[in-house]
């Protein structure tokens, strides 16, 4: 029986709201930190419609789960568990997603696994994150500086900056009307050379509209991703990486992952690369067997990995391994 437990934990100045999710079973469950992709999210990786309700076109009949909460099922049916977390500003967590940086984001996925490393159900050993789109930048950014985390899981995940990758796929989103049915992706696409020309600039916010409605973007998260390229860190990781991506993603094209993996093979890694056909961005085409395959992937990677002296302490109370 797979268990569910609502939690919060401090995150900088404010608290942060997820869902674990622990397989069946005693002992220390090897687990999955869960990273949602940019633009308003919620901590099942779909849009979030609770805090942003105007920005987003209502949830369609039959559309499928976010993909971070059909991971987290994929996981725990092969026995690991997993933790998601509504970003800042988003679903129940603190703050606001307009003015969170991506530094700040950075930072909340750190106090995540500081805040999970207490727990005796969680095996400190076996450790993994996961990043969705541009989540990869926290995902590898945490995983750089954390030699405890064993794996690094990357959904359609960019390799170049962010203004290659969004100039990129505003041509493909004009080709589909259905991807401006949410005001928000209308109204950054409508804005992105304004958007960016301000980041070149220095500028600190720009004023946008959406759904009819005034906005004020703080531009330090754009200028953060403008200048922290997923490939550029990916150089620096030595870790097991498990890639996957759809075949037709129009906000990351595929192309991106065969990139980042042929750096990480440069870097002395051995990446796994998963490519899904006729799978979107958010991987609402694939079925269970496909997420299956991707948890499947990323549980035979994941190695234990030595501990540093403090988290030998913190295992040590905690209770056996």
């Amino acid at each position: 029986m797979t268990h569910f437990e609502e939690l919060r934990f401090r995150a900088g100045d404010g608290t942060l709201a997820g869902t674990l999710v622990r397989p069946d079973g005693d002992g220390r469950h090897p687990w999955a930190l869960l990273v949602p992709s940019w633009l308003p999210r919620d901590r099942d990786g779909g849009w979030d419609r609770v805090r942003h309700a105007d920005w987003f076109a209502p949830r369609r009949r039959g559309e499928a789960d976010g993909p971070l909460a059909r991971l987290a099922t994929a996981l725990a049916d092969v026995g690991v568990a997993s933790l998601r977390v509504d970003p800042r500003g988003c679903g129940a967590s603190d703050g606001t997603w307009e003015t969170a940086s991506l530094f700040a984001r950075i930072d909340d996925a750190r106090d995540a696994v500081g805040a999970m490393r207490s727990r005796p159900d969680l095996d400190l050993r076996r450790t993994a994150i996961v990043g969705h789109g541009e989540g990869a930048v926290v995902a590898l950014s945490v995983a750089i500086g954390d030699p405890a985390i064993g794996l690094v899981g990357l959904l359609g995940a960019p390799a170049r900056s962010l203004p290659t990758i969004w100039r990129r796929g505003v041509s493909l989103r004009a080709l589909d009307p259905a991807q401006h049915a949410h005001p928000i992706v209308a109204a950054i696409d409508r804005f992105t050379e304004p958007l960016f020309e301000a980041v070149e600039r220095y500028e600190p916010a720009i004023d946008i509209e959406v759904a009819g409605a005034p906005l004020t973007l703080d531009l330090a998260p754009w200028d953060q991703g403008t200048h922290t390229p997923v490939v550029a860190l990916a150089t620096m990781l030595h870790r097991a990486v498990v890639v996957a991506h759809g075949t037709a993603d129009a906000w990351v094209d595929v192309s991106e992952s065969a990139l980042l993996v042929d750096v990480l093979r440069e870097g002395g890694n051995d990446p796994v690369l998963l490519t899904i056909p006729g799978v979107g961005h958010d991987l609402a085409e694939a079925d269970d067997a496909a997420i299956a395959s991707v948890a499947s992937a990323m549980v035979d990677r994941l190695e234990a990995r030595e501990l540093p002296p403090v988290l030998l302490a913190i295992e040590e109370m905690g209770g056996p391994h």
